[in-house]
């Protein structure tokens, strides 16, 4: 897929104030610092259409993105910073769930596990959460260039062995990806574009 052009919608801060739209819509979400709004940028080519910030938990709102005229991406509110305050949680918790539960519009929601670290309790949960209430998932492993080639692979696989360690008979789609080198780009955007045509 070829993005030709990337602009911000607008900002929803809750899920009942998002207009019913033809689009379909590809949502980006994981644990606060995961490297969302640089992967975001990356995808698109454009530096700065999603805030980055030196400080977790920056993303508040349900931000909404036109790609190509076509499609919608979402960038969901990270979960699990412990800083914001437990009504906050809460808060994001709810916006969070009614979307990835209600919205008919999502085709997929991306699962952005940072591959540095070992597997966390709050995305597994999550991801099981995801499977229960049926939402398609793929997952994108990021900061792939800060680990050699070896102690990548061992890293995946240590998370794909404790999604199969908690009863998953069939792991989602996966990308590795660099923001800094722009790697898992062309792979993450020719799975929306195929996603899109069925």
């Amino acid at each position: 897929m070829h993005i030709k052009s990337a602009t911000f919608n607008t900002s929803y801060p809750r899920f009942k104030d998002m207009p019913e739209t033809q689009f379909p819509e590809f949502a980006f979400i994981g644990r606060s610092n995961v490297g969302k709004s640089s992967l975001i940028n990356m995808l698109v080519q454009r530096k700065n259409l999603a805030k980055t910030s030196s400080k977790p938990g920056k993303t508040r709102l349900i931000n909404s993105f036109m790609i190509n005229d076509s499609w919608n991406l979402i960038d969901l509110p990270g979960y699990g910073y412990a800083k914001v305050s437990k009504k906050k949680r809460n808060m994001f918790g709810d916006m969070i769930t009614e979307y990835l539960e209600q919205r008919e519009q999502l085709f997929c929601a991306f699962v952005l596990i940072d591959l540095r670290i070992p597997p966390q309790p709050i995305d597994l949960e999550f991801m099981d959460w995801c499977v229960v209430k049926e939402v398609p998932i793929a997952i994108i492993f990021t900061k792939c260039d800060k680990l050699k080639t070896t102690k990548r692979h061992t890293q995946r696989e240590t998370f794909l062995a404790a999604l199969y360690q908690r009863g998953w008979e069939q792991v989602p789609h996966f990308f590795e990806s660099s923001s800094v080198k722009s790697e898992g780009r062309e792979e993450i955007l020719d799975f929306i574009s195929n996603v899109m045509k069925g």
